[in-house]
């Protein structure tokens, strides 16, 4: 490794690795691209990631509650392609990322985009899933909001996504991400969920996340790197959200790897061939 010495002014260079194709310092659409309507009142736009999984993962929580009011079509945004530059994608959300909503059950269509605020509005909107202690939820929503993008932008990325691979970046998220992993370990020493008693939103946004990783299925090889079998409390939290028949079907909406996968959820049907 050399020295970098940035200069005065930074300019753009060509993009380089697996996501160099979608990479750009400006925002904004690149083409006209209409978004699909489906018969549903909401409308999701997203892609299995983490932060699409939150979501879907609530859906089928509220629908699995009974809530019939929930029923929604997940369309497939295709990143890779760029899809979430089209001028329809951005106008429900100008900042281009997944997951965006349209609750089409009022007077107006409503956009809801980031993904936390989606989790909130459909909490509020059907008075579930908040836990006992509300102001407990939203302290660790939000402290998902705002450590997941050094677990996934920094570690993941560094160790599985960079084209090279840099040491002091992946050490220097690694100690991150372990670090994350005991607050939750020692949160969840305590409390059966991370807001208390009660199952809520802020397992279901945290869950893609750090489930995902003590549960080795992203980042290959992080669950070893990361000794994840030291934090025993985040795996019995893990495994039980996992065994969710509700989380079984939402993280497979719009999925984009393992097995299996639906590339769009238009209703309840759409689970049957696959067991779900």
């Amino acid at each position: 490794m050399t020295d970098y010495v940035p200069p005065r002014v930074w300019e753009p260079k060509p993009a380089l690795g697996r996501f160099a194709a979608i990479n750009r310092p400006e925002a904004g659409p690149t083409h006209e691209a209409a978004l699909p309507v489906g018969e549903h009142p909401l409308q999701l736009y997203s892609l299995g990631t983490p932060n699409g999984q939150k979501v879907t993962i609530f859906l089928e929580e509220l629908l699995a509650a009974g809530h019939g009011g929930a029923e929604y079509d997940a369309w497939f945004i295709d990143i890779m392609e760029g899809q979430q530059f089209g001028s329809g994608f951005v106008e429900i959300n100008p900042n281009s990322k997944i997951p965006a909503l349209v609750d089409r059950s009022g007077a107006e269509p409503r956009r809801v985009f980031e993904s936390g605020a989606i989790l909130l509005y459909l909490a509020e909107k059907f008075g579930a899933f908040m836990g006992a202690d509300r102001t407990e939820t939203l302290n660790w929503l939000f402290w998902q909001m705002g450590s997941a993008p050094f677990l996934g932008g920094g570690f993941g990325h560094f160790f599985a996504y960079a084209p090279v691979k840099i040491e002091y970046a992946i050490d220097r998220f690694a100690m991150e991400a372990k670090r994350q992993l005991s607050v939750l370990d020692r949160r969840l020493a305590e409390s059966e969920f991370v807001a208390g008693a009660d199952y809520s939103i802020a397992d279901m946004a945290l869950w893609p996340w750090y489930g995902s990783v003590v549960m080795n299925r992203v980042y290959e090889g992080a669950a070893e790197f990361l000794s994840v079998h030291e934090y025993r409390h985040v795996q019995r939290w893990a495994e039980a959200i996992d065994a969710r028949p509700a989380v079984r079907r939402g993280r497979v909406v719009n999925a984009v790897r393992g097995e299996p996968q639906l590339r769009e959820r238009h209703s309840a049907a759409n689970f049957e061939p696959l067991g779900l």
